[in-house]
């Protein structure tokens, strides 16, 4: 019984600390990544700002004016919204969930570059919660959404190596 207390009382310990050292971390991050594609700006643009059905999500259109839709997968739904289209060279999107413990928002900056395409994604992220504020920084890395985003789109266009 004794060292059932203990248990407790570890895991206990372990928890106050992960929330006091997510407590401590900053609710905002700004990360960013670039990856070449071997498609033209136009072709990534087009695919970018259509529907993300591609990325194995279910994807649902809400409104059209302003663009509005609603991400499903194994993790969950997310409402997003558009933030802002520059054709065929910048996409903003962002988190239109103020229920969620995260939010943020995701710009796509493309560019011509030899006889393909460089694109920027940018995440402009909050994390609310102090345990995933933790989780995110230290475990799945702030990266994480961005990496899995050029892995879907690396396997939808061919990367430029």
């Amino acid at each position: 019984m004794k060292w059932l207390i203990y248990g407790g009382l570890a895991v206990a310990m372990i928890a106050a600390v992960v929330i006091l050292i997510g407590a401590a971390l900053p609710k905002g991050h700004v990360v960013s990544r670039k990856m070449g594609l071997k498609a033209s700006p136009s072709d990534v643009f087009a695919l970018i700002a259509g529907p993300s059905d591609w990325r194995g999500v279910k994807y649902e259109l809400l409104t059209e004016n302003p663009l509005k839709w609603r991400e499903t997968d194994s993790n969950g739904a997310i409402t997003y919204e558009r933030v802002e289209t520059v054709a065929p060279t910048r996409i903003v999107n962002r988190i239109a969930d103020p229920t969620l413990p995260f939010g943020g928002s995701w710009t796509y900056e493309i560019a011509p570059s030899g006889s393909g395409t460089e694109l920027t994604i940018t995440e402009n992220g909050e994390v609310y919660n102090p345990l995933f504020r933790f989780v995110s920084r230290f475990i799945m890395g702030h990266t994480a959404t961005i990496e899995k985003y050029q892995r879907d789109l690396a396997a939808k266009m061919e990367p430029r190596q």
